[in-house]
């Protein structure tokens, strides 16, 4: 593997630019080199399949987002908390880094205070995000950039042990794309913690979520060209996920409610098990349908759009709290339970094509709460006739051998 390095040369090793090393810093720990941006931006223009490019550790400045278009490229720096890239006093392009490249991983390093999204990965195939920090430092706030860590129509995506804080809409987003593995993340303070929208084949687990509006979102949205499906969320930590919603006017996660825990919405086959999912004040399980979610409908919507939540099993979880302040318009609802919302609240649309929705709660003590939508809520009810298990469990998700390997040596 070729190697260009923003650092002193070694023996043996291609050296392109000046160190880092020793470089002075200014009052707000900034590293000063005049040259630096320039120099990384060049390097990710002429970067080969196989080339790393290495980020010495320093806080950087820059004045516009960064790109690259290369296959097969390496961005790695000395640790998210040692290169931290800062895009605060930008005055030019949206995100920090814009990748279309194949084969492409991006780790050990953070991103900062993007106008837009702090990396957005576009239209490629295998996709490796590991030990990233995507944060905007001033907190929640509706002005900070929509999207942490945004892949978007990619096959093959593994993130794992990224650190994201303050997005807009969602801290890690994976939208239109297929084969994914999310593991092992921090997401706090953002409106989404982790949102899996119109994918399929996603294994999310292992992750912690607090801090944000909703913990866990799997959504199908309308208009889209693909719709998801198949996606497992299982071993994560959900805990007081009760942030006030940021969300800007209008955007699909501007509708999620304060204290949501695990929302599946409009999406099929999602399996829910083994989690511990606590305190999230409106409820711990959302299941809804699109008519739920008082999205814009002024376009219309495809004909090919599936609205309804099936097959959604929830299973094993250890629930503790949560339900305890729920939007006014479910707080009535508490008195069906003992002053709370159960666990698992779904919004009681179903198909009228399918006599058999799939939802499924199967979670020892905890409860299903039907809250009738269709009948504005004339009708909720603990529903007992939802203890069931699909025939079939899903498959985990198989990437392929080479994204699996830690390229913290490469």
């Amino acid at each position: 593997m070729r190697r260009i390095v923003l650092a002193m040369a070694m023996a043996g090793a291609m050296s392109i630019a000046l160190s880092a090393c020793g470089a002075k810093v200014d009052e707000n720990g900034f590293t000063i080199d005049p040259d630096f941006e320039k120099r990384l931006q060049q390097q990710l223009l002429d970067a080969k399949p196989g080339d790393t490019v290495a980020i010495p550790a320093g806080k950087y400045r820059l004045s516009r987002s960064l790109s690259l278009t290369g296959n097969g490229v390496t961005v790695k720096g000395a640790g998210m908390e040692k290169t931290v890239l800062s895009f605060a006093g930008a005055t030019s392009g949206a995100e920090g880094l814009l990748v279309t490249g194949d084969d492409f991983t991006l780790q050990d390093l953070a991103l900062e205070d993007t106008k837009g999204d702090a990396l957005k990965v576009n239209g490629v195939k295998n996709t490796v995000i590991r030990r990233v920090r995507a944060e905007w430092t001033g907190g929640p706030k509706t002005s900070n950039g929509a999207y942490g860590l945004y892949p978007v129509q990619v096959t093959n995506v593994l993130i794992e042990d990224t650190v994201v804080k303050g997005a807009s809409d969602a801290g890690i987003y994976v939208g239109q794309s297929r084969n994914i593995v999310v593991r092992n993340n921090r997401a706090e303070g953002n409106v989404a913690g982790i949102e899996i929208e119109n994918s399929s084949d996603a294994d999310v687990y292992g992750n912690a979520t607090t801090g944000n509006t909703g913990g866990i979102l799997v959504f199908n949205m309308p208009n889209l060209p693909v719709p998801g499906a198949r996606t497992r969320v299982f071993r994560n930590k959900v805990k007081a996920n009760n942030h006030a919603n940021f969300g800007a006017a209008g955007s699909a996660v501007s509708s999620v409610p304060p204290g949501a825990g695990v929302i599946v919405n409009s999406n099929d086959a999602v399996e829910i098990f083994d989690n511990d999912i606590a305190d999230n004040q409106t409820a711990n399980v959302i299941v809804s349908s699109y008519y739920s979610t008082g999205f814009d409908t002024a376009k219309g919507v495809a004909a090919a759009y599936d609205p309804y939540p099936q097959d959604v099993f929830v299973t094993g979880n250890r629930f503790t709290g949560g339900g305890n302040a729920p939007p006014a318009r479910y707080r009535p609802l508490t008195a069906l339970n003992d002053g709370r919302l159960p666990d698992v609240i779904w919004d009681g649309f179903t198909d009228p094509k399918r006599a058999d929705p799939g939802i499924c709660v199967r979670n020892g003590a905890a409860k299903l709460l039907n809250v009738d939508g269709p009948g504005k809520y004339a009708k909720a009810r603990i529903d007992t006739a939802r203890d069931c298990a699909p025939t079939q469990r899903l498959k985990p998700v198989v990437l392929p051998a080479a994204m699996t390997k830690d390229g913290a040596k490469a």
